[in-house]
């Protein structure tokens, strides 16, 4: 399974993936703090060292990452919708984040607005999940700069942890 990645506007990345997870473990891996710090960290070479997390309507998130080379960076946002899937509706998050660079740069990107839901793939006896995210941000040169960052990459890594979580926790 691997992401895929489409422009779907000058100023909208539209990202898919699949896992053999059912909705609600995906789900609980995007939420539970203990289970981001697991798996979304990147390259091999990243740790998140602090995982803030209040995934709820009006909560707010902070989650840090580190490199072995020295590098850090972090990420603030705001949740707006957080709907857990539920009687084989898909789940959905709606925020908005912000990164930074440096373990506490005061300078943030523009706005990403970020809309991720969780559907139901595959039969019912082996449910897995479509993971799809969309985010928009301010201009096509920001999309540009991070899509140069080689984000899509770092998130198909951590993304493999999560069916990695699944397989270790069954």
């Amino acid at each position: 399974m691997i992401v895929t990645v489409e422009r779907t506007s000058p100023r909208t990345l539209t990202i898919t993936r699949r896992f053999r997870a059912p909705p609600a473990r995906v789900f609980a891996a995007h939420v539970e703090p203990a289970l981001i710090r697991r798996w979304c960290l990147g390259p091999p070479c990243w740790s998140m060292p602090s995982c803030v997390n209040d995934a709820r309507p009006g909560g707010h998130f902070r989650w840090d990452w580190a490199g072995d080379d020295g590098g850090a960076f972090h990420a603030t946002g705001t949740y707006e919708v957080v709907e857990p899937p539920q009687d084989g509706r898909p789940g959905r998050i709606v925020h908005v984040e912000r990164m930074h660079l440096g373990p506490d740069g005061p300078d943030p990107t523009p706005d990403n607005h970020v809309v991720t839901t969780f559907a139901p793939d595959g039969p019912a006896a082996t449910p897995g999940t479509l993971l799809t995210v969309v985010m928009r941000v301010d201009s096509p040169e920001t999309l540009e700069a991070m899509v140069a960052t080689g984000m899509t990459e770092g998130m198909e890594q951590s993304y493999a942890r999560i069916d990695a979580l699944e397989t270790a926790e069954a």
